[in-house]
């Protein structure tokens, strides 16, 4: 197995470094997992052409190289460049499906009641993310050889890490359940979780499996926190 980071993201507004608004542009870590046939990109967060040129530069692939596209949140910016990877089957968890296909239908049935004709633009955006949750299929337990799915819900409903078995030690990949560094070393979750409480346990579980953990902003880390480390 290869995994490796293509992209290193960051918060648009880092809560631990004091900022409130928007600081910069958001984008998630994206990681590339090679097990047997599959090559698989998890949370391609940037914008198509920068992607493209990481994925170059870091591994000598081309986008139609790409078998498989998982995504551990279906926020925005950890799936900027999806379209890039027109070729690849989209993944996303079962769960973060679910809630993100109720919120939709929810929303645009509300906008349809209230008939404002100025929320076409809301619309435009909302069909589109319909039209990308359809395409994506729910990521089955096992992602390839040595991959697995690993549920760390409460920033979202249902955001799902994965687990890179190897034989002498485990890799996790967070996701936003923990964004940086500073999330890690301080033992802190997002402000913005959806249930801060869940996304405590989250945290928890993925430091106590992980020897090494890909930050959903961050770096590729050794685990601090881990007992016996």
């Amino acid at each position: 197995m290869d995994l490796r980071i293509i992209s290193i993201g960051t918060l648009a507004a880092h809560p631990l470094w004091g900022e409130r608004g928007q600081a910069r542009t958001g984008h998630a870590t994206t990681t590339l997992i090679r097990s047997g046939d599959k090559a698989i990109l998890v949370d391609p967060g940037l914008p198509e052409a920068a992607l493209t040129a990481r994925l170059g530069e870091r591994a000598n692939l081309k986008p139609s190289d790409i078998t498989h596209v998982f995504i551990t949140s279906f926020r925005p910016d950890t799936r900027r460049g999806l379209m890039a990877f027109d070729d690849a089957t989209w993944w996303v968890g079962e769960a973060e499906r679910e809630a993100v296909g109720g919120m939709l239908a929810t929303r645009l049935k509300q906008i349809a009641e209230t008939g404002d004709e100025h929320d076409s633009e809301l619309i435009r955006v909302l069909e589109q993310d319909v039209a990308i949750l359809r395409r994506c299929e729910v990521a089955p337990d096992k992602l390839a050889e040595g991959v697995d799915l690993f549920p760390l819900p409460g920033v979202t409903p249902g955001l799902c890490g994965l687990i890179a078995a190897h034989p002498r030690h485990t890799t996790v990949i967070c996701g936003d359940a923990i964004p940086t560094i500073e999330h890690l070393e301080q033992g802190k979750v997002l402000p913005s979780a959806v249930d801060v409480q869940q996304a405590q346990e989250s945290f928890r579980e993925a430091v106590e499996i992980g020897d090494y953990l890909v930050l959903g902003r961050d770096n590729f880390v050794v685990n601090p926190l881990r007992k016996g480390m």
